[in-house]
C-alpha cells in the first residue's frame, strides 16, 4: 500500500531532528549532558505558566476555548496590536498560512539557508517552492529576492535567520514588502534576544505577518504555542482553514500567564547575550555573529556530523548544519544553555 505515499514525500526527506540527549548518554554511558542542539530555554517555565498550566489541566475532559481567547487577550495587552493567529507552535502557524493562502502550483518563496519545515509546509500544499541563497554573509540582497519572489504567493524570510544567526536590518525588510505582490511571512521567533523591533512595519503595510514562539524565550518549547502578528484582513480566513481546538487548554492558559512574567525572559535573554559574547571570544573556531539565542560555528577542516560525533563523545550536544539547504557541510550550531553546559561546550570543543 505503499504506492498511496505522494511522490513528494518519496523524493524528498521530512525534518531532520537533532540527535537526542538520552540517546547519546545511553550509548555513551553518561549520567549529564549538556543539550545545546535545539535551541531551548534551559530554565524551567515560569511559577505563574506553570500554575495556570496544573489549574488548566483539571478542565481537559472538555475541548478548549476555540477561539483562545485567554491567550488572544494576553497577546493584545502585551503588544498592543489587535489582530493574531495561533497555532501548535510556528511550525502550525506557518502550515496554516499556507494553506489559507497558497494554491496547487502557485509559488512560496524561501530565503535560505534556514528553517527546512518552511519549504516541507509549501510542498505539502502542492505548491512550487522557489528558493533564494543569501549572500556570501549570509546577508539577504532584497533585489536579488524581490526579483525571485515578486510573482510568489507568500514568501517567507526568517530574522534573526535559523540557523545562520544574523538578522535583516528593517530597512531591507521593507524593501522587501514594497517589491513584492504577495505576502511576507517574516519567522520572528528569536526576535526578543535581537533588540529588534519589526512591529511598526505592520501599521505601513498589509502584506506582512510576524510570527513568534513561545518555545523560545518562555520556556514553552514542550506545550507548543505558536502565535503571529497579522493585518486585519487574514484572521477570518484563517480560522476557516484552521484545523478545529488547535492549541489545547493548558498550553493556551500557561502561554497568557507567562506572557505577564517579564522577569524571567529577561533573565534568558541577559544570559544569552552574555555567553554569545563568551563564545565569540573563548571558541577556538570561527563563531559568526549571532542575533538569536544560538551562534553557529564554521568548524572547518572537520565536517559538520563529524564534529557533531566528536562532541556527543564528551557529553555535549550540538546541531550539524549538513542538512540546511544551501549551507556548507562544516558548520554547527550551538544554543545557549545553563552554565555549566556552555562551559563544558567550550572546554571540549578547544580540545578538537
Amino acid at each position: 500500500m505503499e504506492r498511496l505515499v505522494r511522490s513528494c514525500y518519496k523524493k524528498k526527506s521530512g525534518y531532520v531532528f537533532a540527535k537526542k540527549a538520552e540517546d547519546i548518554a545511553r550509548e555513551y554511558g553518561m549520567t549529564r549532558i549538556a543539550r545545546l542542539a535545539s535551541n531551548e530555554n534551559p530554565e524551567p517555565l515560569s511559577p505563574a505558566a506553570l500554575a495556570a498550566a496544573e489549574d488548566a489541566l483539571k478542565t481537559v475532559n472538555r475541548y478548549p476555548d476555540e477561539k483562545a481567547n485567554v491567550l488572544m487577550s494576553a497577546l493584545r495587552a502585551t503588544y498592543a496590536h489587535e489582530h493574531f493567529v495561533t497555532g501548535v507552535g510556528m511550525d502550525g502557524v506557518i502550515e496554516t498560512i499556507i494553506r489559507t493562502l497558497v494554491e496547487p502550483g502557485e509559488k512560496v518563496a524561501v530565503s535560505t539557508p534556514t528553517f527546512s519545515f518552511y519549504a516541507l509546509a509549501a510542498m505539502g500544499q502542492g505548491a512550487e517552492v522557489v528558493t533564494i541563497p543569501r549572500e556570501a554573509d549570509f546577508s539577504v540582497d532584497p533585489k536579488k529576492l524581490i526579483k525571485e519572489a515578486k510573482d510568489a504567493k507568500v514568501t517567507v524570510l526568517c530574522s534573526p535567520n535559523n540557523p545562520t544567526g544574523n538578522a535583516t536590518p528593517i530597512p531591507v525588510v521593507e524593501e522587501v514588502l514594497e517589491g513584492i505582490e504577495g505576502l511576507l511571512f517574516l519567522d520572528n521567533a528569536y526576535v526578543e534576544f535581537s533588540g529588534i523591533d519589526y512591529l511598526p512595519l505592520m501599521k505601513r503595510h498589509e502584506n506582512l505577518v510576524l510570527g513568534r514562539t513561545m518555545s523560545k524565550v518562555h520556556s514553552l518549547a514542550g506545550l507548543r504555542i505558536g502565535y503571529a502578528f497579522t493585518p486585519r484582513w487574514l484572521p477570518p480566513w484563517y480560522q476557516r482553514a484552521g484545523t478545529p481546538f488547535t492549541v489545547n487548554a493548558v498550553s493556551m492558559v500557561a502561554a497568557a500567564a507567562a506572557l505577564g512574567d517579564v522577569g524571567h525572559a529577561e533573565r534568558y535573554i541577559a544570559q544569552v547575550k552574555r555567553w554569545r559574547k563568551r563564545f565569540a571570544d573563548e571558541v577556538n573556531y570561527p563563531v559568526l555573529p549571532s542575533d538569536a539565542n544560538f551562534v553557529m560555528i564554521d568548524v572547518s577542516p572537520h565536517k559538520s556530523d563529524e564534529m557533531v560525533e566528536e562532541l556527543a563523545r564528551k557529553g555535549v550536544v550540538v546541531r550539524s548544519c549538513r542538512s540546511f539547504t544551501g549551507l556548507e557541510d562544516h558548520y554547527v550550531r550551538v544554543s545557549i544553555g545553563e552554565d555549566w553546559e556552555n562551559e563544558q561546550f567550550v572546554k571540549v570543543i578547544n580540545t578538537l
